[in-house]
């Protein structure tokens, strides 16, 4: 093991705190998704409930569920009247996440749809307090445009694969469209000055983007 793969564990293991829920969530998405690693796992589902706590945010969207994991850590963290909206595009997978969501008691808290974002968020009531992004990594402009629309005044849109493998830092392949489309999201954000950007370098990239 690397001083890396040391030094990583070590952090994701120091004050994460894993569940049996959440670990047969994780053990159950590995054995029947193509690609488990997408699932955002225990150190940035932790990271993610933080700052809706720190942030006292009481609605959220996520963009992307995928098998469940990141909703569930951050429907965990609202207060008792929070709401988390949830978007899939795939619904081959909703059986999976819908199943979480039971066995965690979350139901009433978590608003799953299934659907293309960029067409679901518009339709949406209300606005957010936190919204994450983690779905089609080509659309990032397009979910980052449809979000600030229903962004509240003091809200916070964290977008996550920034770093994408760290394939942005190498030639990339033309026909490699998801690494261009966060190329191309980072690029268009590092433009824009009507917002504050940071990226934390938590797993693949975490961007934390807020209005100035």
């Amino acid at each position: 093991m690397s001083t890396e793969d040391i030094r990583f564990e070590y952090i994701e293991n120091f004050g994460c705190v894993e569940d049996d829920l959440l670990r047969a969530l994780e053990r159950e998405t590995a054995l029947t998704q193509i690609h488990p690693k997408m699932l955002s796992g225990c150190y940035q589902g932790h990271l993610l409930a933080m700052l809706i706590k720190m942030s006292k945010a009481k609605r959220v969207l996520e963009i992307g569920t995928y098998a469940g994991y990141s909703a569930i850590c951050m429907a965990r963290a609202l207060p008792a009247d929070g709401q988390l909206v949830t978007i899939e595009i795939n619904d081959e997978i909703e059986w999976l996440s819908s199943k979480y969501f039971a066995k965690a008691g979350l139901q009433d808290r978590i608003v799953p749809i299934v659907g293309d974002a960029t067409e679901v968020i518009p339709t949406l009531d209300g606005q957010f307090d936190l919204i994450f992004i983690d779905g089609d990594k080509t659309e990032y402009i397009s979910y980052f445009e449809a979000s600030l629309q229903k962004l509240a005044p003091d809200g916070l849109i964290v977008a996550d694969n920034v770093i994408w493998y760290d394939k942005i830092f190498a030639e990339t392949a033309s026909n490699d469209h998801f690494t261009h489309g966060i190329m191309a999201f980072n690029e268009y954000i590092s433009k824009r000055e009507d917002v504050e950007k940071l990226i934390l370098p938590v797993r693949d990239g975490l961007m934390l983007i807020r209005r100035r």
